[in-house]
């Protein structure tokens, strides 16, 4: 997979481990703050690499690969992203005001889960390559080209940013409806996107 030429800083690093008390709440399906859209950050300073920080041990604790500050209940324009959670030398990816320039010509269908979601997993359709723009945690201009399950990640977590979950763009309505019920959540909190 493509990755971004500036990686993520020291600034933001975190031991890559679950911590007793994670520092944020990761709010689940039926919430609305999961609903709402987020703002975009207008300066990139040190309580926005506090809360990327957080989001991070929250996401670690959680064993997630990604996690969008709406998921936390912070209606911003942040997402934190690590596809390699168990590798330490693998720094995360922080997107901040992240904005999609392209998709590409083809699409994937690929099985998803959510933390807001926790033990539902469903088939998704998203376009298998996009490039986004967005500024890293220490506010400088950012390009990437992603692929795969990258790609896939980012437009995750982006949905978050504009109150979709995955769940909301599900086909296979007998698999949504019985993965819901199985895990106590409501189909009526699912907004399908037609």
């Amino acid at each position: 997979m493509a990755r971004s030429a500036a990686r993520t800083s020291h600034s933001v690093l975190v031991p890559k481990a679950a911590v007793e008390q994670p520092p944020l709440q990761i709010h689940t399906l039926g919430n609305a703050a999961l609903r709402t859209s987020a703002r975009r950050i207008s300066k990139v300073d040190e309580p926005v690499r506090d809360l990327a920080r957080d989001m991070l041990r929250s996401m670690y604790s959680a064993k997630g690969i990604g996690l969008a500050a709406p998921q936390v209940g912070v209606p911003k324009q942040l997402l934190v992203i690590d596809l390699e959670p168990d590798n330490a030398a693998n720094p995360p990816l922080v997107l901040i005001n992240p904005e999609i320039r392209s998709y590409g010509p083809t699409l994937d269908t690929y099985e998803e889960g959510c933390l807001s979601i926790p033990g539902v997993y469903l088939h998704v359709v998203r376009p298998s390559t996009v490039e986004v723009t967005f500024r890293d945690e220490m506010g400088r201009p950012q390009r990437l080209k992603a692929e795969g399950l990258l790609a896939r990640c980012i437009l995750h977590e982006l949905d978050h940013l504009n109150g979709v979950l995955f769940v909301d763009r599900v086909t296979d309505e007998l698999s949504l409806n019985a993965e819901l019920q199985d895990h106590g959540f409501q189909r009526g909190d699912v907004q399908p996107i037609l």
